[in-house]
């Protein structure tokens, strides 16, 4: 796999590529208990979101790609051991936007979806030309 984003990411924290073609990618991410929000173990939604969002920078792939925005539906609650699987496809792309459709799923179980607009910036986003 040639990922050329988000390189130093902390895949604990935000999954860990598990397929990336042309325009698509597939991150995998195990929940922890240090995810919780509270005593009956819900995952806090924050962490599915980050390993949405860090798949769709993998679809993209580009070094200077960033998140504009996105739609989102957190569709099921989840618990500290369960493995989320996320996939993102590619849709559309005008110039330097990028629309990116995710899924996050628990098996065959459905509980993230959400639209990312992705941008392509011609450098770093913290580069004094940005």
């Amino acid at each position: 796999m040639d990922i050329k984003t988000h390189t130093d990411i902390d895949q604990s924290l935000c999954g860990t590529p598990e397929a990336i073609e042309d325009n698509y990618a597939r991150v995998r991410m195990t929940m922890t208990t240090q995810m919780t929000v509270d005593e009956a173990g819900l995952v806090h939604g924050g962490f599915v979101f980050g390993l949405a969002d860090h798949a769709a920078m993998v679809a993209v792939n580009h070094p200077n790609v960033v998140l504009g925005a996105a739609d989102v539906r957190f569709l099921k609650p989840v618990r500290p051991g369960e493995t989320l699987t996320a996939e993102a496809r590619v849709i559309e792309i005008a110039k330097r936007k990028h629309t990116v459709e995710t899924t996050v799923s628990r098996g065959e179980d459905l509980i993230f979806s959400g639209r990312f607009d992705c941008f392509v910036l011609d450098s770093h986003v913290l580069s004094s030309g940005s």
